[in-house]
């Protein structure tokens, strides 16, 4: 909206020299407060009409949602007349579902670039923490008795068990305690007093891939390398692509 500012000058009232007069100066006029478009509310007149307007909140608020920002409004009405019409669709329902998905693979595609560009960025300010845990898992897979596996996880025996070995579709029953690096500890089922019973499949990979590793009364060391744990995610105190330790004891496999 345009706004027109008024200009005012002063203006002296010609005419003869008055003794003890000065000369009358315009009074300028107060600002007027710029008014607000109007946005006319539509009329209701009738619970088809209110609803007709809140199933167009709905579906326009899901596409939102789902990365739509806009919308052809002239060919979704047609569509939606031509349904209720029975005409004949200018689409089969087979290029219909195509061009949705076709439309809505792209958005999963900028969502997908958009979250690893931010994770790169977050990578940038986490940097000292991931060379930490890269020059740790360097210098230890030299130590006597550290085994290395092929996605990068590390272990160490302490006891070896004689029992069966889990898959990763099993229930488990443990005793660990977690630490990081410089040997604060982050949980402890010990402290609690209790183990705790899980499925393989719920758990961080390097657990995942390291409880396989055992057998039953087993006690394993693992040093997970940032990510086989939480990656770029920070979990309670734990910081994000932090290189974590665990010393896990398997109890039980439950079948």
């Amino acid at each position: 909206m345009i706004s027109l500012i008024g200009f005012s000058a002063n203006a002296q009232v010609k005419g003869k020299n008055t003794p003890g007069k000065k000369p009358v100066t315009a009074t300028k006029p107060a600002a007027k407060p710029i008014a607000k478009p109007i946005v006319k509310a539509p009329v209701f007149k009738s619970n088809l009409d209110s609803a007709s307007y809140a199933l167009g909140i709905n579906v326009a608020s899901s596409f939102k949602s789902g990365g739509l920002s806009t919308i052809n409004y002239e060919l979704l009405n047609k569509g939606i007349r031509d349904v209720f019409a029975g005409a004949n669709p200018t689409l089969t329902q087979e290029q219909c579902q195509q061009a949705i998905e076709t439309l809505f693979e792209g958005f999963g595609k900028e969502r997908e670039a958009i979250a690893k560009k931010n994770e790169e960025l977050e990578k940038q300010k986490y940097m000292p923490t991931i060379n930490e845990g890269a020059a740790f898992l360097a210098q230890n897979k030299t130590k006597a008795g550290i085994k290395t596996t092929a996605s990068g996880l590390q272990y160490e025996v302490i006891t070896q068990g004689e029992g069966a070995k889990p898959a990763a579709t099993n229930r488990v029953t443990v005793n660990y305690k977690g630490t990081l690096l410089d040997g604060t500890q982050f949980d402890s089922s010990y402290d609690r007093g209790e183990p705790i019973t899980f499925g393989l499949s719920q758990v961080i990979p390097g657990w995942t891939e390291g409880v396989q590793l055992m057998q039953e009364g087993s006690k394993y060391r693992f040093f997970i390398p940032y990510d086989l744990a939480y990656g770029g995610r920070a979990a309670g105190s734990i910081p994000p692509f932090s290189t974590l330790i665990f010393e896990v004891e398997l109890i039980k496999i439950e079948q």
